[in-house]
């Protein structure tokens, strides 16, 4: 693309954001993240995943961001990096422990696992502080992690649906074991209460069970007529009742089925989304729920877009689907990489409490944090906040 050609298409780009756009925010790593984790409402950890050294920073999100009102008045419009740290390899997972200063990564090479102290007001230096072991050696991807809010500091955490455990992380001590036979390669692991987790696997199983008790886990596959499909990824929303915890399911053939946790093999919902299905990798791909806007999913991996989907309007025979809102600020703003692939997005989460505020992290190494407009709330009702 010739300069003055790529100019033009910035330009415009950059006139429609002010009207897409409550608020969108840039900052350049030196590498690409895959990791973007919360450690507070207003600061985030991410880490690098080249083959050898890679920073580990928590970053402080621009206030401007979080000023209700005369935004235009709040000086402080740009990240700042709080802390700060080197890791010996890459980081393919990384989950903030709730209600402490530290974090567990896992370098994707094999099912052991990173700790991490992320400093604090008398120190700027994240640094490490000890490992886990996985009950797997090499494993190709790695861990999947899961952390929940505990009087002491636990961890969920493996690399197949066999090596799936509960470790207090003080003692390394195991504290519950998930009891099947089978080998799953997992694309996701997290909590949807105190006790009860979801497990989702590349191939689309998911497993559902109970870290209080060893009773087998409830097991989901995927639906047979989900047509063909390579890689599955999972996420769940619980809310404040678990019992009507949603699951999505979403295929490398861009099938997306949503289901209910009491009847996960069932579907409520799905559709065809509007995706790239030439690149995707298990690591790359990310789906997940919005955690304050009801019926909304953020979908990235498959281009260099984020997509907003609004569940709420499919139904329960497939249909194609067109996303509220897409992000293409990565693309827009980076012609392509050195390499000449052109750039994708590695990364996205919602912010916790912002209904509308997202991060997304890109191939190029930018980042941005950015609250979006829903447009189509003009022609009718839009989805409603929690």
């Amino acid at each position: 693309m010739e300069g003055a050609e790529f100019d033009d298409i910035l330009d415009d780009w950059f006139i429609e954001s002010l009207k897409t756009y409550k608020d969108l925010h840039v900052y350049q790593l030196e590498h690409p993240t895959q990791v973007i984790e919360w450690t507070t409402g207003k600061t985030v950890c991410v880490a690098g995943y080249s083959p050898t050294k890679n920073e580990i920073l928590e970053l402080h999100l621009p206030l401007k961001l979080f000023a209700d009102e005369n935004k235009g008045l709040c000086a402080e419009r740009d990240f700042k990096v709080v802390h700060g740290g080197f890791t010996d390899g890459p980081v393919r997972c990384l989950r903030h422990v709730p209600g402490t200063r530290c974090a567990v990564t896992s370098d994707g090479l094999s099912s052991n696992l990173q700790v991490w102290d992320l400093g604090g007001d008398d120190s700027d230096v994240i640094r490490r502080t000890g490992s886990v072991e996985g009950r797997r050696g090499e494993s190709e991807g790695g861990s999947r992690i899961a952390a929940r809010l505990s009087s002491q500091p636990q961890i969920l955490h493996g690399a197949r649906s066999s090596d799936i455990q509960l470790t207090h992380l003080t003692s390394g001590q195991t504290l519950y074991k998930l009891d099947t036979d089978s080998a799953d390669p997992l694309s996701s692991l997290q909590f949807v209460s105190d006790s009860v987790f979801l497990a989702g696997c590349c191939n689309g199983n998911v497993y559902v069970a109970d870290t209080r008790t060893s009773a087998a886990p409830q097991l989901s596959p995927p639906l047979a007529s989900s047509g063909e499909s390579i890689l599955w990824w999972t996420d769940a929303f619980a809310g404040p009742d678990p019992s009507g915890c949603r699951v999505i399911r979403l295929s490398s053939s861009g099938q997306a089925v949503v289901s209910d946790l009491r009847n996960p093999g069932g579907a409520v919902s799905r559709a065809q989304l509007d995706v790239q299905t030439q690149r995707c990798g298990v690591d790359g791909v990310r789906v997940s729920w919005a955690p304050a806007l009801d019926d909304c999913i953020a979908v990235s991996g498959f281009s260099g877009a984020v997509q907003i989907y609004n569940t709420s309007v499919w139904r329960t025979e497939l249909q194609e689907s067109r996303p509220l809102f897409e992000h293409r600020g990565h693309v827009v703003s980076s012609q392509q990489s050195n390499d000449g692939v052109p750039v994708y997005v590695t990364s996205h989460v919602w912010h916790p409490d912002l209904p509308r505020t997202l991060l997304s992290a890109a191939s190029d190494g930018s980042v941005h944090v950015w609250d979006w407009v829903d447009q189509s709330a003009a022609d009718g009702p839009a989805p409603g906040t929690k």
